[in-house]
């Protein structure tokens, strides 16, 4: 058992809601307005909302004060005692402590075990799950590193800005040429997780293909519940008294 899954796993609410890959962009004003009207509406009725990660198309750095009506929404969901969570996604995996300071959202680990109604269940962006995509991973171990993100957080904002919008247009053609299958997870590496984390529950997004999947790993049956993405419409998984709901939220 690696080290991170040796710590105890987060104590969960009762009812929690779920949701991933908002990709918020100034570009994207009715995925914006659709996710206030969320948080201003059904997530002020949770115990708990988790963010499991890309919540915004990019994020070069707490210092570049962006989203200010995001945060600022998130500071009063917060304020009137829902518990938020985040994790870091492939694109906004430089959100830090000022983030958490400005919103009152803490910061998980990627991946991390909840305890939900006495269950343990495996939070994860789900990127990691991702390993055919060989040049991703290969990006993603650079990227996610402290020398990488130290050089990179020094730069000057427009530098940064630029080298997000860059590595943004690379991103768009890498998925455009890459076969759909080495975008989606890996079977070897989903089972892989199920049994280090010592879960028969695993919730993730990143793939934007929304869905409730069961298998059988070693004769007992698993479930991963996918997310979908914000461009469209939205998606949300809702959990209360041991029941989950994977529901569209239409535009």
């Amino acid at each position: 058992m690696t080290e991170e899954w040796a710590a105890p796993p987060l104590d969960a609410p009762q009812r929690c809601l779920f949701v991933s890959d908002v990709h918020l962009d100034a570009a994207a004003g009715a995925a914006e307005q659709q996710f206030l009207q969320f948080l201003a509406g059904e997530a002020t009725g949770a115990d708990a909302l988790y963010i499991l990660g890309d919540l915004f198309e990019s994020w070069i750095g707490d210092d570049a004060l962006e989203h200010g009506t995001v945060l600022d929404a998130l500071a009063a969901l917060t304020a009137g005692g829902v518990a938020c969570f985040a994790l870091h996604g492939n694109r906004d995996f430089l959100l830090g402590e000022a983030f958490s300071r400005r919103t009152g959202c803490r910061l998980l680990p990627d991946p991390v075990v909840a305890r939900l109604g006495g269950e343990r269940v495996l939070l994860t962006h789900g990127d990691a799950l991702c390993t055919d995509d060989h040049a991703y991973q290969e990006l993603r171990s650079i990227v996610r590193s402290a020398n990488w993100q130290r050089r990179f957080l020094s730069l000057p904002i427009t530098t940064r800005q630029l080298l997000a919008n860059e590595a943004r247009a690379g991103s768009r053609a890498h998925t455009a040429r890459a076969q759909p299958r080495i975008m989606d997870v890996n079977a070897t590496a989903v089972e892989a997780a199920f049994r280090a984390a010592r879960v028969r529950r695993i919730i993730h997004g990143h793939t934007h293909r929304p869905g409730v999947h069961d298998a059988l790993i070693g004769g007992e049956p698993v479930q991963r519940i996918v997310l979908g993405a914000w461009y469209e419409q939205g998606s949300c998984l809702s959990y209360q008294d041991g029941r989950y709901e994977l529901r569209a939220l239409p535009r």
